[in-house]
C-alpha cells in the first residue's frame, strides 16, 4: 500500500504533464496555422520601410512611424492605444566626406559614416596624419606626443572565431563606444574605426558612440572592412597617409517623442506582460531588421491572440520603444513609468536581433522563473528554438529588470546580421517573409506559455 501510495503522486504527475503537453502543443499550432497563413507582419513591414523608412528619434520620419503604430495596434484588435511621452536629444547627420592621401599623392575618397551622436567638424575641413592602432591596450601604451594632433585608427575586426556573431559584436563594440573620448585625452584630432561587421564587404557601420564629461568631444567615424584592410596595409609599409575629414553632424538640442503602447486586457487580473521592439532605426536604410521586424511581429502577437479568441489571463501590452538607437530613453521612461505606478508585470520579451531564422529565448530572470522557461523547450522544437539559455534580454527592456520583472529577447540566427547591421543595406528586401512570420510565431507561444503558466 505504502508502495502504490508513493507511485501514484508520479504516475498522475506525468498523466497531467502529458495532458498539458498535447494540449499545448495543439494550441502551438493553431498559432503557427494562423501566422503562416494569415500573418500580417511582412506586409507591415513593407509599409514601414517603403512608405516611411528610417526613422532616427527627432526626426520627422519617426512621428510618421509613431502614427503608423497606433493605426497598426488598432487594427490589430488592441482594446486602447496610446502615446507615452518620451524627452530625447535630437542628432542630425548632415553631408559628410573622408578622404585619404598617401605620400603626398593624389586623394581618395573612401565610404565612411559618422559613428551615431559624434560632434562633426562643422562642415570644416579637419586634416590630419593617420596612425594605425589595433588594441585600445596598444593605444594605451603610446606617449601622449605620438597621438596629438593625429588622426587614430583602430583597425580591431570581428573575431570570426564566434560562432555566435553577437559575441563577436560586443568583444569589438568598445571601439565605437570609447575611443573617441580615450583620443581626445591625448591630444588626438578624430576617430576612425574599422566597422563592427562579421563581413569582408566595403560597408560602413554607423551605430552609437559615447563622449566622458569633460573630455573634448571628437569626430568619430567608421569606414568599411576593405577600407580598412587597405588602410592598414599601407600604414604598416611605414607609408604617409594624410586624411582629410569633413562632417555636418552634432547634436541639436533635445525634443519631446513618444513610444507607443497598445494592448489587450487580461481576462483573470491586471498584471502586464509586455512584448515589444524598438520602432526608431538609424538614419540610413530603412531600419528592416533592426528593428522593424521586431516592431511588426510584436504587433502580430497581439493580433493572433485577438483572431484566435485567445483569452489571456494577463494584459497583454506591445511597446513600442523610442531612442533605443542613440540614447535608450524609451526604454527607461517605460522602466521609471513602472516603478513609480507600482503596475504588477510579470514578464516582458523583445524581438531586436533580426527577421531571421528564430533559434532560441535568453533568460534575463531569476533561476526559478528559467527553469520554468526551460521546462517547455520541447513544445518549441518543431519551430526552430532548440534552447533556452544566456542572461540577458533586449536593450529596451533590460531597465525592466532592475524591478525584478522576468525578461527574455528572442535569439535568431546570427549569421547575416551584422553584414547589414546599422547600414544603407538594412532594407526590406534583405528580409525573408517566412523567417520573419516565424519569429512572430514562438513569440506568440511564449507569449501564451506565460500568460497561461504564471
Amino acid at each position: 500500500m505504502k508502495k502504490l501510495l508513493y507511485i501514484l503522486p508520479l504516475f498522475l504527475g506525468g498523466f497531467f504533464w502529458s495532458q498539458n503537453f498535447k494540449q499545448d502543443s495543439l494550441q502551438f499550432k493553431k498559432i503557427s496555422d494562423e501566422i503562416l497563413v494569415n500573418g500580417k507582419s511582412y506586409e507591415d513591414l513593407r509599409e514601414l520601410t517603403k512608405d516611411i523608412g528610417n526613422r532616427l528619434s527627432g526626426s520627422s520620419n519617426y512621428e510618421k512611424s509613431a502614427d503608423w503604430a497606433m493605426k497598426k495596434l488598432l487594427e490589430a484588435g488592441a482594446d486602447q492605444v496610446w502615446f507615452q511621452p518620451v524627452m530625447v536629444n535630437v542628432w542630425t547627420r548632415g553631408d559628410e566626406s573622408l578622404k585619404l592621401r598617401v605620400n603626398h599623392g593624389k586623394w581618395k575618397e573612401v565610404k565612411m559614416l559618422s559613428l551615431g551622436n559624434s560632434e562633426g567638424t562643422k562642415g570644416k575641413d579637419l586634416e590630419g596624419e593617420v596612425i594605425l592602432v589595433k588594441t585600445l591596450e596598444d593605444f594605451e601604451k603610446l606617449p601622449d606626443y605620438a597621438v596629438k594632433d593625429k588622426i587614430v585608427f583602430f583597425n580591431c575586426a570581428f573575431k570570426q572565431e564566434f560562432v555566435v556573431t553577437g559575441q563577436a559584436y560586443g568583444d569589438a563594440g568598445k571601439y565605437r563606444r570609447v575611443t573617441p573620448s580615450e583620443v581626445a585625452k591625448k591630444g588626438g584630432k578624430a576617430v576612425i574605426i574599422r566597422s563592427l561587421t562579421s563581413s569582408f564587404d566595403d560597408v560602413p557601420h554607423t551605430g552609437s558612440t559615447r563622449y566622458e564629461d569633460g573630455i573634448p568631444k571628437i569626430p568619430a567615424i567608421a569606414i568599411g572592412a576593405e577600407s580598412a584592410d587597405y588602410l592598414e596595409e599601407i600604414l604598416l609599409k611605414k607609408q604617409k597617409v594624410q586624411a582629410v575629414l569633413n562632417s555636418n553632424c552634432g547634436m541639436n538640442g533635445q525634443m519631446m517623442t513618444k513610444s507607443v503602447i497598445g494592448e489587450i486586457k487580461g481576462k483573470s487580473d491586471e498584471k502586464v506582460i509586455v512584448v515589444g521592439a524598438h520602432l526608431d532605426s538609424w538614419d540610413v536604410g530603412e531600419g528592416a531588421h533592426d528593428d522593424g521586424a521586431g516592431i511588426v511581429q510584436s504587433i502580430e502577437v497581439l493580433r493572433t491572440f485577438k483572431n484566435l479568441k485567445l483569452k489571456n489571463n494577463h494584459t497583454i501590452r506591445v511597446v513600442c520603444f523610442a531612442n533605443e538607437e542613440n540614447g535608450v530613453r524609451g526604454g527607461r521612461t517605460y522602466m521609471e513609468t513602472v516603478k513609480k505606478s507600482e503596475e504588477p508585470h510579470i514578464f516582458a520579451l523583445e524581438s531586436d536581433s533580426g527577421g531571421f531564422t528564430p533559434r532560441s529565448f535568453s533568460l534575463g530572470m531569476h533561476p526559478d522563473k528559467a527553469k520554468s522557461m526551460k521546462s517547455w523547450e520541447k513544445l518549441f522544437n518543431p519551430y526552430g528554438i532548440y534552447e533556452f539559455a544566456g542572461d540577458h534580454s533586449g536593450v529596451d527592456i533590460e531597465p525592466l529588470r532592475e524591478l525584478k520583472i522576468p525578461a527574455s529577447g528572442l535569439v535568431t540566427d546570427s549569421q547575416r546580421y551584422f553584414d547589414i547591421h546599422h547600414t544603407p543595406e538594412d532594407t526590406f528586401e534583405k528580409v525573408n517573409r517566412r523567417e520573419l512570420l516565424l519569429g512572430a510565431v514562438v513569440m506568440t507561444q511564449l507569449i501564451y506559455m506565460v500568460d497561461k503558466n504564471w
